[in-house]
């Protein structure tokens, strides 16, 4: 496998690259390998519910611009449980003519879990930006995972008046497909609705080993947020819940609610909430 930085573009701005490698011991899931290179780097690990290990992901440089090329490479072994989020959002500046590469590979094998659950992507007018995460899973390996994306800043009414942003899921168990999903969204496509219909926050929010009961025991949550656009469906054994509005706080309080009741069912916990979310 090659190193992360030598998979990235070459380009004039930030080269950066991790890998992370988590293994499972008689205790606790472990952090037993962690490569960098440029600015990407994790805080020491956290226990806040025994064995299951969380990781924080840091940016130093506090935001993405053009010929910026991130690449972030997880590898969880057999029965590793990790739970990975962000202490902040991610901020996409605008553009000066090159664009912005973001790349996340995530590998669970038979056995172990992996909560990928970072703050929100915030585009700002003029980014160009592509961003890539593919998840692998083997066997049984169970996931939870969202990504929610903010065009603009809503809550200082910016809009999304210039760029482009090119964003692809793709979610494959034991080498086949299972989710693929694309958005792409010029600021010149804003109205379709399959294009955001012109909001500014859109999120996809995912829970393995799900089944129609579980689609049933969020649909509550989902009605309480009617004020924007949310729903629910079963593809195989993936919930695929998601929104679309104009609020990234109202996205992530969905979000946590759908987590923190399917948890125990998916993977045999009650929800601990990172306590970085609450700073």
């Amino acid at each position: 496998m090659m190193l992360a930085n030598e998979t990235l573009p070459r380009t004039k701005g930030w080269q950066a690259g991790l890998r992370l490698g988590f293994r499972a011991n008689a205790r606790r899931t472990v952090l037993a390998e962690r490569q960098r290179h440029g600015p990407l780097a994790v805080q020491r690990p956290f226990y806040p519910e025994g064995g299951v290990c969380h990781v924080y992901l840091l940016h130093p440089p506090g935001g993405v611009v053009g010929g910026d090329s991130l690449i972030i490479d997880t590898d969880l072994a057999s029965d590793a449980r990790a739970l990975i989020t962000t202490p902040g959002a991610t901020k996409f500046y605008r553009s000066g003519g090159e664009r912005a590469h973001q790349e996340q590979i995530i590998r669970v094998a038979e056995g172990a879990s992996v909560e990928w659950l970072p703050l929100e992507n915030i585009f700002f007018p003029g980014a160009a930006v592509d961003l890539r995460t593919r998840v692998e899973l083997e066997g049984n390996a169970r996931l939870a995972l969202w990504e929610i994306q903010c065009l603009g800043r809503p809550v200082i009414d910016e809009g999304f008046d210039a760029g482009d942003i090119d964003s692809r899921l793709s979610i494959y168990r034991d080498g086949l497909p299972v989710l693929l999903d694309r958005l792409r969204v010029r600021a010149d496509n804003r109205a379709r609705l399959s294009l955001m219909a012109g909001l500014s926050v859109g999120g996809t929010l995912v829970i393995s080993d799900a089944d129609e009961s579980a689609v049933e025991a969020c649909r509550d949550l989902l009605l309480a947020g009617a004020q924007d656009y949310m729903g629910a469906t079963l593809i195989e054994d993936l919930l695929v819940v998601r929104y679309l509005g104009n609020s990234t706080e109202n996205a992530r309080r969905v979000f946590v609610a759908v987590w923190e009741r399917l948890r125990t069912r998916t993977f045999g916990r009650e929800a601990t909430v990172p306590r970085i979310w609450a700073t």
